[in-house]
């Protein structure tokens, strides 16, 4: 077994990404080399017991078949491979190699390689997610609960295009991105719960089963069941990509709503804004030169890797297309695949570290919001003005704000002067004249509604 220093490696994932153990031995487990090449052994062995099921194998070849998988050296089917030219014929010779010689012809008959190839895909991708991913997906999702209870009422300046609109509250804010995460989430459990497998042969049609066995249809059931899968409805000598396909863009789309996440919070630190913080340890550095900074590298990691992740998709569609019955120009592309689950998981654990340590500065987002309560006053005026039948009031609101701007001085100061405006906003009602006289409580339903996001996702978890 050759062994090198992960320093010495080529792919990010296998240094830079290493250095979290436990991290790296939970991906390992099902991402790695070592793990595709267990998985098809798996396979192979669901094979010889539904061949021994069906009296065709001698019973002897589960033990020894097992046996040989507990010691299956991936370093062994690599070096066979170079011999054979052929990964799913060298890791049956292998196999093979540990059984007695009346049991090796059992070993992958009736199989083709891609029956094996395409079954240990969907179910390590499904176990990973079952396992990994929707475990943490779940532990965000309930920290942004608590994060949307705790700030739920805190005032905050909703801004569109950059600009300030008009008054929310910060809880309301998180909700939204609670609620796309939640339905995101739920999609890729749904999507990696349908990743299906084949045991149909070389061309789909079942052609060397049929010498086997009266039903090749069972047999392939048979065989999946016993690995939790079901089969795909019909397939050619590959499963349909569009199993895998959706899968990965459901996990591609739950990425992009952290992303978005991330790039929201990574603004909302600017200096000039300053309303969220990342954790800060006492010895981080911020800038290499300027020692005051205080970087929000968790939050532009998160959109880094999303960056590098999200056009792998491309990929992913452009392996829909596949000559005849199949042709190999997915060889190489479907190898990184795992680099999807692999990023949004990375990108999950460090938002999962920085939820749990989030800071907002309440302090800062009410002042922001006071900068511009004068010109916030404008769409209430305006709705109210027009709900007691005032020509054209959002032209005149908007005129208003224009005249309010040249004379450097407040919107309200502006509606004193005109007394044609006075006699509406007599018939206004209580509430409408408290929303006009404190501008800064024009929140509408954002406390309401995100308390009802919040309460639907923690009911949602508990199931």
């Amino acid at each position: 077994m050759s062994s090198r220093d992960i320093y010495s490696n080529l792919s990010p994932w296998d240094h830079r990404y290493s250095v979290r153990e436990k991290e790296f031995s939970d991906l390992s487990r099902f991402f790695s080399e070592a793990a595709q090449i267990n998985y098809q052994g798996r396979v192979e062995l669901a094979l010889v017991e539904e061949l021994v099921e069906r009296g065709i194998c001698p019973p002897g070849a589960i033990g020894e078949i097992k046996k040989a998988l507990d010691k299956l050296d991936p370093e062994e089917v690599y070096i066979e491979e170079e011999k054979t030219r052929h990964n799913i014929r060298a890791l049956v010779n292998v196999l093979a190699r540990e059984v007695s010689p009346d049991h090796r012809p059992f070993i992958h008959l009736s199989a083709t390689s891609m029956d094996i190839v395409d079954t240990a895909n969907a179910l390590r991708f499904k176990a990973a997610h079952r396992e990994l991913i929707d475990p943490l997906l779940r532990k965000v999702i309930l920290l942004f609960c608590s994060l949307i209870r705790r700030e739920k009422a805190t005032l905050q300046i909703g801004r569109t295009h950059g600009q300030h609109a008009v008054p929310i509250t910060f809880g309301f804010a998180l909700a939204q991105y609670l609620d796309r995460l939640g339905r995101a989430a739920e999609e890729s459990l749904h999507r990696s719960e349908q990743l299906c497998g084949k045991m149909a042969g070389a061309v789909g049609a079942y052609n060397a089963s049929s010498m086997l066995v009266e039903d090749p249809l069972e047999l392939e059931k048979g065989v999946l069941k016993r690995l939790g899968l079901k089969p795909a409805p019909i397939s050619t000598q590959i499963v349909p990509p569009e199993y895998m396909l959706n899968y990965l863009h459901s996990v591609i789309v739950a990425f992009g709503v952290i992303a978005d996440f991330a790039d929201d919070m990574r603004h909302l630190q600017r200096s000039e804004i300053e309303e969220v913080g990342e954790f800060f340890a006492p010895e981080q550095v911020g800038s290499s030169t300027m020692p005051q900074k205080r970087n929000p590298i968790n939050y532009e990691h998160i959109k880094s890797l999303w960056k590098t992740i999200q056009p792998r998709i491309q990929t992913v569609y452009m392996d829909q297309l596949s000559e005849h019955q199949r042709d190999l120009t997915n060889s190489a592309s479907t190898r990184f695949y795992v680099d999807i689950p692999v990023g949004f998981f990375l990108a999950l654990q460090r938002l999962k570290r920085v939820l749990e340590k989030f800071s907002a500065d309440r302090e800062a987002m009410f002042s922001n919001l006071k900068k511009g309560q004068d010109f916030i006053l404008a769409e209430p005026l305006y709705i109210a003005l027009a709900a007691e039948g005032y020509p054209d009031a959002h032209e005149v609101v908007r005129k208003l704000t224009l005249e309010a701007e040249e004379k450097g001085v407040g919107l309200h100061e502006i509606l004193g002067e005109k007394k044609e405006i006075q006699a509406y906003l007599e018939r206004m009602t209580p509430e409408q004249k408290n929303i006009l006289g404190d501008p800064v409580q024009y929140t509408g339903l954002a406390e309401k509604k995100a308390e009802i996001i919040c309460e639907y996702w923690e009911k949602r978890m508990e199931k």
